[in-house]
C-alpha cells in the first residue's frame, strides 16, 4: 500500500471515529434521529476538510462520496425500534454496498495521490481567488456532503416509518437500483479501456454507451439515487415530496458536474465540440446525424 493510501485510510478512520463521537454526544439531547445523522455527517466531513487543507489537496475528499453512505445506511437500518427486518436490509444493502465498493475501487485505481488535485477544484480556486477557503469548505466539502445526506434521507422512511410487508415492488426497486450501478460500472470500464490505449490520447470516447450519452456514468449515478428514493416512497406510502432528494442530485450534475467536464473536454479534445452537438448530455439517445 502506497503512503498516500495509508494517509487516506488514517484520515477516513479518524473521520469515522469523529462521527461516532458526534452520535454519542448528541444522543442525550433527544434530537430527531436524522438530525443526529446530519450532525455526525458534517462533523466527519470537517475532519476530511482539515486534512485536505493541511495537505493543500481537496481530492482527499473524493472517496468520501462513496464511503460515507455505507455506515449511514447501516446505522439507519439497525435503528428500527420495531425490530430489524433482514429482508429490507439486504434489499437496500446489496445495491448500496455494490455501488460503494465499485465507485471506491474506481477511484483507487485512478487516484494519482497527493501530487495532483482534481482540475475542477483548481478551476474553482482560480475563479474565486481570495475566496478559496470558503469555496473549499462549503463548495467542495459541505455542499456535496449535504446533497448525499439529503439523498439518503428516504431510507429513513423505508426502515423507520415503514409498517408494510416487503412486496414485489421492493424487489423491483432493488433491481432498478442495481441496474443503475451496473450502468455506471460498464460506462467507467469502457472509458478505462479507452484511456488505457495510448493511441486514444487527445481523442473523444464515442463508443459503447458513450455513443448515446456524453456522461452515461453520471446517468447511472443519478439513477442510483432515484432508486434509493424509490425505497423511501414505499416507506412513506408514496410521498412525492421525497423526489426532491434525487432531483437535487440531478440538478447538481446538470448544472455543475456536466458543464465542468464538458468545458474541460472542449479545451483538450478538438473533436469534442462536434461530439457534443450530436450526443445527449445525460440520457441514452441515438446520436444526431
Amino acid at each position: 500500500m502506497k503512503s498516500h493510501h495509508i494517509l487516506c485510510l488514517f484520515c477516513y478512520s479518524l473521520s469515522l471515529a469523529a462521527a461516532a463521537v458526534s452520535l454519542s454526544a448528541t444522543d442525550p439531547f433527544g434530537f430527531h434521529l436524522w438530525v443526529d445523522i446530519v450532525i455526525a455527517h458534517v462533523v466527519s466531513t470537517l475532519v476530511i476538510f482539515l486534512f485536505s487543507t493541511f495537505y493543500s489537496n481537496s481530492s482527499l475528499y473524493d472517496p468520501y462520496w462513496s464511503v460515507a453512505p455505507v455506515p449511514i445506511y447501516f446505522f439507519i437500518a439497525l435503528s428500527d425500534e420495531n425490530g430489524i427486518n433482514l429482508e429490507r436490509i439486504f434489499l437496500v444493502g446489496i445495491p448500496v454496498c455494490y455501488w460503494a465498493f465499485r465507485l471506491t475501487h474506481n477511484w483507487l485505481r485512478t487516484w494519482p495521490g497527493l501530487s495532483k488535485e482534481d482540475f475542477r477544484y483548481v478551476n474553482l480556486y482560480e475563479t474565486f481567488g481570495s475566496f478559496k477557503w470558503f469555496i473549499n469548505l462549503f463548495g467542495i466539502h459541505l455542499f456535496p456532503t449535504l446533497i448525499v445526506n439529503l439523498c439518503l434521507f428516504p431510507l429513513y422512511f423505508y426502515f423507520i416509518e415503514n409498517s408494510a410487508d416487503v412486496s414485489s415492488f421492493d424487489y423491483l426497486i432493488c433491481l432498478f437500483t442495481l441496474s443503475m450501478v451496473l450502468l455506471e460500472q460498464i460506462s467507467d470500464e469502457q472509458m478505462h479501456i479507452f484511456k488505457a490505449n495510448i493511441e486514444n490520447k487527445g481523442k473523444t470516447m464515442n463508443e459503447g454507451l458513450w455513443k448515446y450519452s456524453r456522461h452515461p456514468n453520471y446517468l447511472g449515478e443519478v439513477g442510483f439515487w432515484f432508486g434509493l428514493c424509490g425505497f423511501g416512497l414505499i416507506g412513506s406510502h408514496g410521498s412525492i415530496l421525497l423526489l426532491i432528494c434525487p432531483i437535487a442530485m440531478l440538478l447538481m450534475f446538470m448544472f455543475a458536474s456536466i458543464p465542468m467536464m464538458d468545458n474541460r473536454s472542449l479545451e483538450n479534445r478538438p473533436d469534442y465540440a462536434d461530439y457534443m452537438k450530436k450526443t445527449s448530455s445525460l440520457m441514452l439517445f441515438p446520436s444526431k446525424k
